[in-house]
Protein backbone atom coordinates (compact mmCIF):
# COMPACT_ATOMS: atom_id res chain seq x y z
CA UNK A 1 0.00 0.00 0.00
CA UNK A 2 1.43 3.30 -0.51
CA UNK A 3 2.15 5.74 2.23
CA UNK A 4 -0.52 7.60 1.44
CA UNK A 5 -3.30 5.33 1.54
CA UNK A 6 -5.37 4.76 4.39
CA UNK A 7 -4.73 1.84 6.43
CA UNK A 8 -7.20 2.38 9.19
CA UNK A 9 -8.82 -1.21 10.24
CA UNK A 10 -10.96 -2.43 12.67
CA UNK A 11 -8.83 -4.96 15.45
CA UNK A 12 -11.08 -7.75 14.46
CA UNK A 13 -9.99 -7.52 10.76
CA UNK A 14 -6.32 -6.43 11.36
CA UNK A 15 -5.42 -9.83 13.09
CA UNK A 16 -7.55 -11.82 10.80
CA UNK A 17 -5.83 -10.68 7.82
CA UNK A 18 -2.41 -10.38 9.05
CA UNK A 19 -1.79 -12.86 11.55
CA UNK A 20 -2.34 -16.75 10.87
CA UNK A 21 -1.26 -19.93 12.49
CA UNK A 22 2.26 -20.95 12.13
CA UNK A 23 3.46 -17.22 12.05
CA UNK A 24 6.78 -15.75 13.85
CA UNK A 25 5.08 -12.47 16.15
CA UNK A 26 6.31 -10.05 17.81
CA UNK A 27 4.32 -8.24 20.30
CA UNK A 28 6.60 -5.30 21.69
CA UNK A 29 6.04 -2.42 24.27
CA UNK A 30 8.42 -2.00 26.85
CA UNK A 31 6.88 -1.20 30.53
CA UNK A 32 4.30 0.04 28.93
CA UNK A 33 2.15 0.71 25.76
CA UNK A 34 2.12 -3.71 26.08
CA UNK A 35 -0.50 -4.61 22.97
CA UNK A 36 -2.93 -6.14 24.80
CA UNK A 37 -5.88 -5.52 22.70
CA UNK A 38 -3.84 -7.28 19.86
CA UNK A 39 -3.10 -10.15 21.66
CA UNK A 40 -6.18 -10.75 23.33
CA UNK A 41 -7.56 -10.64 19.68
CA UNK A 42 -5.38 -13.13 18.53
CA UNK A 43 -6.46 -15.27 21.73
CA UNK A 44 -10.25 -14.63 20.27
CA UNK A 45 -9.94 -15.85 16.97
CA UNK A 46 -8.04 -18.89 18.32
CA UNK A 47 -4.34 -18.29 16.41
CA UNK A 48 -2.15 -21.69 17.44
CA UNK A 49 1.31 -22.67 16.68
CA UNK A 50 2.69 -19.18 17.10
CA UNK A 51 6.67 -18.16 18.02
CA UNK A 52 6.08 -15.27 20.25
CA UNK A 53 8.37 -12.63 20.50
CA UNK A 54 8.94 -10.49 23.37
CA UNK A 55 11.55 -8.37 25.17
CA UNK A 56 10.12 -9.30 28.92
CA UNK A 57 7.50 -11.87 28.63
CA UNK A 58 4.96 -10.92 30.70
CA UNK A 59 0.94 -11.49 31.78
CA UNK A 60 -0.28 -11.08 28.02
CA UNK A 61 2.50 -13.72 27.13
CA UNK A 62 1.32 -15.71 30.39
CA UNK A 63 -2.38 -15.46 28.74
CA UNK A 64 -1.10 -16.20 25.34
CA UNK A 65 0.48 -19.72 26.80
CA UNK A 66 -2.70 -20.35 28.92
CA UNK A 67 -5.41 -20.11 25.57
CA UNK A 68 -2.85 -22.53 23.62
CA UNK A 69 -1.96 -19.93 21.04
CA UNK A 70 2.62 -20.00 21.44
CA UNK A 71 4.43 -23.26 20.92
CA UNK A 72 7.75 -21.18 20.58
CA UNK A 73 8.60 -18.17 23.41
CA UNK A 74 11.93 -15.85 22.28
CA UNK A 75 12.30 -13.83 25.01
CA UNK A 76 14.30 -11.81 27.47
CA UNK A 77 13.87 -11.47 31.49
CA UNK A 78 10.84 -13.19 32.34
CA UNK A 79 8.83 -11.05 34.87
CA UNK A 80 5.07 -10.03 35.82
CA UNK A 81 6.24 -6.01 36.17
CA UNK A 82 7.61 -6.95 39.10
CA UNK A 83 4.79 -7.97 40.70
CA UNK A 84 4.88 -11.92 40.92
CA UNK A 85 5.59 -14.73 38.95
CA UNK A 86 4.50 -15.94 35.76
CA UNK A 87 2.90 -19.21 36.85
CA UNK A 88 1.54 -20.37 33.39
CA UNK A 89 5.49 -20.22 31.75
CA UNK A 90 6.52 -21.42 35.08
CA UNK A 91 4.37 -24.96 34.46
CA UNK A 92 5.47 -25.44 31.05
CA UNK A 93 9.15 -24.99 31.55
CA UNK A 94 9.25 -27.00 34.73
CA UNK A 95 6.48 -29.44 34.63
CA UNK A 96 6.20 -29.60 31.05
CA UNK A 97 2.17 -28.83 32.28
CA UNK A 98 0.18 -29.56 30.02
CA UNK A 99 2.84 -29.72 27.34
CA UNK A 100 6.69 -28.41 27.21
CA UNK A 101 7.53 -24.72 25.83
CA UNK A 102 10.10 -24.32 23.62
CA UNK A 103 12.30 -21.45 24.80
CA UNK A 104 15.00 -19.28 22.98
CA UNK A 105 16.07 -17.04 26.02
CA UNK A 106 18.60 -13.97 25.44
CA UNK A 107 19.51 -10.81 27.47
CA UNK A 108 17.21 -7.95 26.83
CA UNK A 109 20.06 -5.95 24.65
CA UNK A 110 20.69 -9.31 22.78
CA UNK A 111 16.78 -9.07 21.68
CA UNK A 112 17.38 -5.34 20.43
CA UNK A 113 20.36 -6.41 18.87
CA UNK A 114 18.90 -9.27 17.18
CA UNK A 115 15.37 -6.97 15.83
CA UNK A 116 18.52 -4.29 14.55
CA UNK A 117 19.59 -6.87 12.68
CA UNK A 118 16.68 -7.80 11.13
CA UNK A 119 15.85 -4.33 10.87
CA UNK A 120 19.32 -3.58 8.65
CA UNK A 121 18.72 -6.49 6.70
CA UNK A 122 22.15 -8.23 8.61
CA UNK A 123 22.61 -11.62 9.35
CA UNK A 124 23.66 -10.95 12.84
CA UNK A 125 24.68 -8.45 15.27
CA UNK A 126 27.72 -8.33 17.87
CA UNK A 127 27.81 -7.26 21.44
CA UNK A 128 30.46 -7.93 24.10
CA UNK A 129 27.83 -8.14 27.12
CA UNK A 130 27.43 -11.75 27.28
CA UNK A 131 31.29 -12.51 28.33
CA UNK A 132 31.08 -14.40 31.65
CA UNK A 133 27.25 -14.63 30.79
CA UNK A 134 25.28 -18.22 31.32
CA UNK A 135 23.22 -17.53 28.50
CA UNK A 136 25.32 -19.01 25.86
CA UNK A 137 25.56 -22.04 27.32
CA UNK A 138 22.03 -22.37 27.30
CA UNK A 139 21.07 -20.88 23.86
CA UNK A 140 23.57 -21.90 21.10
CA UNK A 141 21.98 -19.27 18.90
CA UNK A 142 24.61 -16.78 20.92
CA UNK A 143 27.54 -17.95 19.20
CA UNK A 144 31.36 -16.49 19.93
CA UNK A 145 33.45 -15.23 16.83
CA UNK A 146 36.74 -13.89 16.18
CA UNK A 147 36.93 -10.12 15.26
CA UNK A 148 37.94 -9.81 12.04
CA UNK A 149 40.01 -6.73 13.18
CA UNK A 150 42.07 -8.40 15.61
CA UNK A 151 40.37 -7.58 18.62
CA UNK A 152 39.49 -10.98 20.01
CA UNK A 153 36.54 -12.66 20.27
CA UNK A 154 32.73 -11.29 20.68
CA UNK A 155 29.63 -12.46 21.06
CA UNK A 156 26.89 -12.32 17.76
CA UNK A 157 23.11 -13.39 17.74
CA UNK A 158 21.01 -13.75 14.53
CA UNK A 159 19.15 -11.21 13.12
CA UNK A 160 15.40 -11.32 14.01
CA UNK A 161 12.71 -10.64 11.14
CA UNK A 162 9.23 -11.23 12.59
CA UNK A 163 6.12 -12.19 10.40
CA UNK A 164 4.30 -9.75 11.90
CA UNK A 165 4.90 -7.26 14.44
CA UNK A 166 2.33 -5.49 16.78
CA UNK A 167 2.95 -2.38 18.49
CA UNK A 168 0.89 -0.06 21.14
CA UNK A 169 1.47 3.49 20.02
CA UNK A 170 -0.34 6.84 21.63
CA UNK A 171 -1.62 8.02 18.74
CA UNK A 172 -0.91 7.76 14.82
CA UNK A 173 -3.00 9.22 11.96
CA UNK A 174 -5.00 7.55 9.12
CA UNK A 175 -1.45 6.55 6.67
CA UNK A 176 -0.33 5.00 9.57
CA UNK A 177 2.69 7.62 10.86
CA UNK A 178 2.58 6.85 14.66
CA UNK A 179 3.70 8.57 17.14
CA UNK A 180 5.01 7.11 20.78
CA UNK A 181 6.53 9.02 24.07
CA UNK A 182 7.53 7.76 27.36
CA UNK A 183 10.03 4.85 27.56
CA UNK A 184 10.43 3.76 23.81
CA UNK A 185 12.03 -0.10 24.03
CA UNK A 186 12.54 -1.95 20.29
CA UNK A 187 9.54 -0.84 18.52
CA UNK A 188 11.19 0.94 16.05
CA UNK A 189 13.19 -1.35 15.25
CA UNK A 190 10.75 -4.56 15.54
CA UNK A 191 8.86 -3.38 13.20
CA UNK A 192 11.45 -2.50 10.62
CA UNK A 193 12.48 -6.26 11.06
CA UNK A 194 9.04 -7.53 10.34
CA UNK A 195 7.10 -8.79 7.22
CA UNK A 196 4.02 -6.93 8.36
CA UNK A 197 3.13 -4.42 11.03
CA UNK A 198 -0.19 -3.55 13.10
CA UNK A 199 -0.12 -0.77 15.44
CA UNK A 200 -2.77 -0.30 17.61
CA UNK A 201 -3.49 3.64 18.82
CA UNK A 202 -4.97 5.48 21.68
CA UNK A 203 -6.94 7.22 19.07
CA UNK A 204 -6.35 8.53 15.51
CA UNK A 205 -5.41 11.91 14.92
CA UNK A 206 -5.17 14.63 11.96
CA UNK A 207 -1.88 13.62 9.50
CA UNK A 208 -1.77 17.68 10.54
CA UNK A 209 -0.79 17.04 14.08
CA UNK A 210 1.76 14.47 13.17
CA UNK A 211 3.57 16.80 11.38
CA UNK A 212 3.43 19.32 13.87
CA UNK A 213 5.62 17.60 15.94
CA UNK A 214 7.80 15.10 13.59
CA UNK A 215 10.69 13.97 15.83
CA UNK A 216 7.81 11.67 17.63
CA UNK A 217 6.66 9.48 14.35
CA UNK A 218 8.88 6.60 15.36
CA UNK A 219 7.47 4.34 12.98
CA UNK A 220 6.46 6.44 9.80
CA UNK A 221 3.66 5.17 7.15
CA UNK A 222 5.50 3.42 4.57
CA UNK A 223 6.73 0.55 7.32
CA UNK A 224 3.19 0.41 8.44
CA UNK A 225 -0.16 -1.81 6.85
CA UNK A 226 -2.91 -1.56 9.27
CA UNK A 227 -3.36 0.97 12.06
CA UNK A 228 -6.44 0.24 14.58
CA UNK A 229 -8.23 2.80 17.08
CA UNK A 230 -8.09 1.29 20.38
CA UNK A 231 -8.76 3.46 23.47
CA UNK A 232 -7.24 1.69 26.63
CA UNK A 233 -5.24 -0.81 24.21
CA UNK A 234 -2.64 -1.20 26.41
CA UNK A 235 -4.35 -2.14 29.76
CA UNK A 236 -2.98 -3.05 32.00
CA UNK A 237 -0.01 -1.65 31.59
CA UNK A 238 -0.20 1.89 30.50
CA UNK A 239 0.27 4.50 27.98
CA UNK A 240 2.47 7.91 28.85
CA UNK A 241 -0.17 10.97 29.18
CA UNK A 242 -3.71 9.06 28.83
CA UNK A 243 -3.69 6.56 31.57
CA UNK A 244 -1.74 4.76 34.39
CA UNK A 245 -0.60 1.60 34.93
CA UNK A 246 -3.21 -1.18 36.48
CA UNK A 247 -0.87 -2.05 39.28
CA UNK A 248 -3.79 -3.59 41.27
CA UNK A 249 -4.36 -6.26 38.25
CA UNK A 250 -0.91 -6.83 38.31
CA UNK A 251 -1.02 -7.83 42.25
CA UNK A 252 -4.25 -10.04 41.05
CA UNK A 253 -2.30 -11.91 38.18
CA UNK A 254 -0.23 -13.99 40.79
CA UNK A 255 -2.79 -15.79 41.94
CA UNK A 256 -5.17 -16.43 38.75
CA UNK A 257 -1.76 -17.58 37.34
CA UNK A 258 -0.78 -19.75 40.04
CA UNK A 259 -4.13 -21.84 39.30
CA UNK A 260 -4.01 -24.19 36.18
CA UNK A 261 -7.67 -23.69 36.63
CA UNK A 262 -8.04 -20.43 37.28
CA UNK A 263 -6.54 -19.10 34.37
CA UNK A 264 -7.62 -21.18 31.87
CA UNK A 265 -11.10 -19.87 33.32
CA UNK A 266 -10.36 -16.42 33.36
CA UNK A 267 -9.15 -16.22 29.73
CA UNK A 268 -12.29 -17.96 28.69
CA UNK A 269 -14.56 -16.11 30.73
CA UNK A 270 -12.56 -12.12 29.69
CA UNK A 271 -11.18 -12.48 26.86
CA UNK A 272 -12.44 -15.22 24.22
CA UNK A 273 -16.24 -15.21 25.80
CA UNK A 274 -16.35 -11.53 25.29
CA UNK A 275 -16.65 -10.31 21.48
CA UNK A 276 -13.92 -7.49 21.76
CA UNK A 277 -11.75 -5.43 23.44
CA UNK A 278 -14.37 -2.37 24.04
CA UNK A 279 -16.68 -6.07 25.80
CA UNK A 280 -12.87 -6.59 27.56
CA UNK A 281 -13.09 -2.84 29.16
CA UNK A 282 -16.20 -3.59 30.08
CA UNK A 283 -15.42 -6.32 32.69
CA UNK A 284 -12.93 -4.46 33.98
CA UNK A 285 -15.37 -1.80 34.85
CA UNK A 286 -15.66 2.08 33.79
CA UNK A 287 -14.82 2.88 37.52
CA UNK A 288 -11.39 0.97 37.57
CA UNK A 289 -10.69 2.71 33.92
CA UNK A 290 -11.49 5.66 35.57
CA UNK A 291 -9.04 5.93 38.55
CA UNK A 292 -6.09 5.11 36.19
CA UNK A 293 -6.99 8.33 34.60
CA UNK A 294 -4.08 10.75 34.78
CA UNK A 295 -3.27 14.51 35.14
CA UNK A 296 -2.49 17.33 32.34
CA UNK A 297 1.80 16.93 32.28
CA UNK A 298 1.99 18.64 28.55
CA UNK A 299 5.88 18.92 27.17
CA UNK A 300 6.89 22.14 26.72
CA UNK A 301 6.98 23.21 22.84
CA UNK A 302 9.00 23.73 20.28
CA UNK A 303 9.90 25.92 17.23
CA UNK A 304 10.17 23.92 14.54
CA UNK A 305 10.69 26.93 11.99
CA UNK A 306 9.47 27.26 8.51
CA UNK A 307 10.62 29.73 5.41
CA UNK A 308 10.03 32.86 4.96
CA UNK A 309 7.88 33.53 1.93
Amino acid sequence: MSARTSKVSTLRDAIATHVTDGMTVALEGFGHLIPFAAGHEIIRQGRRDLTLCRMTPDILSDQMLAAGCVSKLVASFFASGSAGSLYEIRRRLEQADPEPLEVEEYSHYGMYCRYQAGASRLPFFPLRSYVGSDLPRVNDRIRAVQSPYGEGEVYVVPALNPDVTIIHAQRADEYGNTQLWGITGAQQEAAYAAGTVIVTVEEIVPTEVVRSDPNRTLVPAHAVDAVVAVPHGAHPSYAQGYYDRDSAFYREWTPISRDRDAIRRWVQEEIVDQPDHAAYLERVGRDRLDGLQVAPRPAETVDYGRKRL
